[in-house]
């Protein structure tokens, strides 16, 4: 988190000024999609990402870029651009429509209009603990509540996420199942000690850490990208398996989990190459389902120094030699 001593006053101020009408957001929010059928939670958010899509002039700018670096050889005409764009806007506010939306009878209501496939199921069945990692790709709130639903542990790492309060209701919402919430700052020790104690770890790993925090350079739909190392060293340390999966958006308004790829446990783990396979497997699930990936995020806003592309491409050309 970033110390207040590192933001401008303007900034700061604005914040200040911003928390009531924040505030007042969260509340409208939880009044009108808590208390409403699936249906109609669906229809408002719709109706939210129409207008986001319509006022967000950056945001749409950003996703165009992203769309193009993803489609790079073979680029997208502008009518499926648009239309890719806005089923992007729809997907997130459905799921940020779903946190308010269980808040309220959570696993009632994660049951409802949520299931898992039966080599997800499987592979938890058979792998206690393990590291359990996604993206912001499809309805990522979904998982970790799957999860839970099938009556296993996991702990979530929670960052700070727009306003203080709507990282208050997200984590309501997450805790009102019953999972364990760590902050993303100070994470290492609880979640080696969940994995220690048979409880599963849930990850997000397509956000952009740097170095000093613990990322490491990687290829990233061809691009370089600082990602954490978590998901890999965890696994490494604890000598647990790993799944990348995802909740697929269904075309009856309800999400499936489905798995991308598993990683067994291996007596030695290249840290880098595990990283780097698991956000390879990403890509490919990304390409055929960008609409269903938050695209006006950026991704791709630092470039590596001169060293740290060169240690880049020093582990690029290792990998391939041990191929």
């Amino acid at each position: 988190m970033q110390a207040k001593t590192d933001i401008p006053f303007r900034k700061r101020f604005k914040r200040k000024l911003r928390r009531p009408l924040e505030w007042f957001g969260i509340w409208l929010g939880v009044l009108c999609f808590s208390y409403v059928s699936h249906r109609t939670l669906f229809k408002l958010c719709d109706l939210a990402a129409a207008v986001m899509y319509a006022f967000d002039s950056k945001g749409r700018a950003l996703a165009e870029k992203n769309l193009k670096r993803i489609f790079s050889e073979k680029p997208l005409s502008k009518k499926r651009s648009e239309i890719i764009i806005r089923a992007s806007y729809r997907n997130m506010a459905r799921t940020i429509g779903h946190i308010f939306w269980t808040s309220r009878k959570a696993k009632e209501r994660a049951a409802e209009v949520a299931e898992m496939t039966d080599e997800c199921r499987a592979f938890l069945k058979e792998n206690r603990p393990a590291v359990t990692v996604s993206a912001h790709l499809g309805c990522w709130e979904v998982l970790s509540q799957l999860v839970y639903l099938e009556r296993l542990p996991i702990m979530s790492v929670a960052k700070d996420i727009g306003s203080a309060a709507m990282t208050s209701l997200l984590m309501k919402s997450r805790k009102s199942l019953g999972q364990e919430i760590v902050h993303a700052e100070g994470a290492f020790r609880p979640l080696m000690q969940a994995l220690k104690d048979g409880t599963y770890v849930g990850l997000l790993v397509d956000q952009v850490v740097k170095a000093e925090r613990g990322g490491i350079w990687v290829r990233y739909f061809s691009t370089p990208v600082p990602v954490s190392v978590a998901p890999a060293f965890l696994a490494a340390k604890a000598k647990v398996p790993t799944i990348l999966a995802w909740c697929r958006p269904l075309k009856n308004g309800h999400y499936r989990c489905e798995c991308i790829k598993q990683f067994p446990v291996e007596k030695k783990v290249d840290i880098w190459g595990r990283t780097q396979e698991i956000m390879t497997a990403l890509e490919k699930t990304i390409r055929r389902h960008p609409s269903c990936w938050v695209l006006n995020y950026r991704y791709f806003r630092y470039v590596p120094t001169a060293e740290e592309l060169a240690q880049l491409e020093e582990r690029e050309r290792a990998l391939k030699g041990e191929g």
